[in-house]
């Protein structure tokens, strides 16, 4: 098998829309929390969101989008994008220049890309309506490519001339985590030099309100305690959006090129719950066999993991089912590996959260600091036994574990190593 590695990132998050800006916010634990305009009415119980900051995308009509100037984005590469298409497009040329990759690198028959996002709610509702309305030969002919799932992946291989393996992944929460996974396999198994992994989602009020619907968004008005993983007061997940490109590559082109290094992709595990459509396993045995499979392909014993990017949202149910799952694994000790959910900041970005969050881990073994779980006033006593840190360690991780669940009890672990 061999070495695989991440080499580039880039980021439209709601604590940041650059690497230097992400960096901060995870060191100084800046959420992205807001109360959001599109829930201030009476008809919606859910009032916080965490939005991406300088874009402007709420117009179903792409040419009235608003992005930073920095970016240039032609009309015709627009009209088959979602907002989350804007997001991830403009992630990806981060990515490319922080790995320094030409174009040579990007287009060739070694380099593919795995995408992941939930489709748009927003424009496939807007087009379906307007169809119905103004007859199915007045439709924008773009309008299917832009809005369902498979629309990242769709636009960006197009755009950047990917010519080696794609496709998208749909696990709900648990998709672009998968979608490392599987590109690690891609490279480790020598069919691919050069993969990128791609989150994205839009985080709008189409994308975010149907989960209130589940009792699965918090309805606090502050937005400082909306999102609090392992907090006993939790009630719910706080939806973002945005986008998450992550570039790996196997370590004979690291060499070739004299790329610099985030830190070692170096193997990851996945399991299914077997239990219910959409609630954890109350004692998380998909997540501690997907952790024991990670583990186990990467040649990690439980007591060398430094630290742990949780996937806990903050909703009552999910968190106690990972907790169980990482006593399992880890036991009960109070002084490591350090846990954390940097979900607290961020919100939960759905099919983005997998990428976002391994990127988040690979900049902390880059940089030597492990962000804390913000937000905690009142630890749940389910957590006792386990080192929940709540403050940002200005340690240098060597081997991190970062989780991801997803509806059908999906769970996926990915272990990253320093070098």
């Amino acid at each position: 098998m061999r070495k695989v590695y991440i080499t580039g990132v880039g980021f439209i998050t709601s604590i940041g829309n650059d690497l230097a800006t992400v960096t901060e916010s995870l060191r100084e634990l800046r959420h992205g929390m807001e109360l959001f305009p599109p829930f201030q009415r009476p008809d919606v119980p859910v009032k916080v969101a965490a939005p991406i900051k300088d874009f402007q995308t709420d117009s179903p009509e792409a040419e009235d989008w608003i992005f930073p100037a920095r970016y240039s984005i032609k009309r015709e590469l627009l009209r088959g994008m979602a907002p989350h298409g804007v997001y991830a497009y403009c992630a990806m040329l981060q990515a490319i220049e922080d790995a320094k990759l030409g174009e040579a690198d990007c287009s060739n028959n070694d380099t593919g890309l795995y995408a992941a996002s939930g489709g748009s709610p927003f424009l496939l509702g807007y087009y379906l309506e307007r169809m119905r309305k103004i007859g199915v030969m007045r439709c924008q002919p773009l309008g299917i490519v832009a809005s369902i799932a498979g629309t990242v992946n769709f636009n960006l291989v197009a755009h950047f001339r990917i010519k080696g393996a794609s496709t998208g992944f749909s696990s709900a929460c648990a998709s672009s985590a998968h979608g490392l996974g599987f590109a690690y396999d891609e490279i480790a198994l020598g069919r691919q030099k050069r993969m990128f992994v791609v989150g994205a989602e839009d985080g709008n009020y189409e994308s975010i309100v149907p989960f209130a619907g589940m009792r699965a968004l918090s309805v606090q008005t502050d937005p400082s305690i909306a999102s609090r993983p392992f907090d006993v007061a939790r009630d719910g997940f706080v939806g973002t959006g945005g986008a998450t490109v992550v570039v790996l590559e196997s370590e004979a082109e690291v060499e070739r090129r004299g790329a610099k290094v985030y830190c070692e992709l170096a193997g990851w595990g996945q399991a299914s719950d077997g239990h219910n459509v959409a609630i954890s396993h109350p004692d998380g045995l998909g997540l501690r066999v997907a952790m024991e499979n990670a583990l186990r392909s990467s040649d990690v014993a439980p007591d060398q993991v430094d630290y742990v990017n949780a996937h806990a949202t903050s909703t009552p149910i999910g968190d106690v089912s990972e907790v169980r799952a990482l006593k399992a694994v880890f036991g009960a000790n109070p002084t490591r590996p350090a846990i954390s959910s940097t979900k607290a900041l961020t919100g939960h970005g759905l099919s983005l959260a997998g990428a976002m969050e391994a990127a988040f881990c690979a900049l902390a073994i880059r940089d030597g600091f492990m962000p804390g779980s913000a937000h905690i006033s009142h630890l749940d006593p389910a957590c006792q036994g386990l080192n929940i840190i709540r403050s940002t360690l200005p340690n240098r991780p060597n081997v991190v574990l970062s989780n991801s669940s997803g509806f059908g009890g999906a769970n996926v672990a990915l272990v990253l190593k320093s070098v």
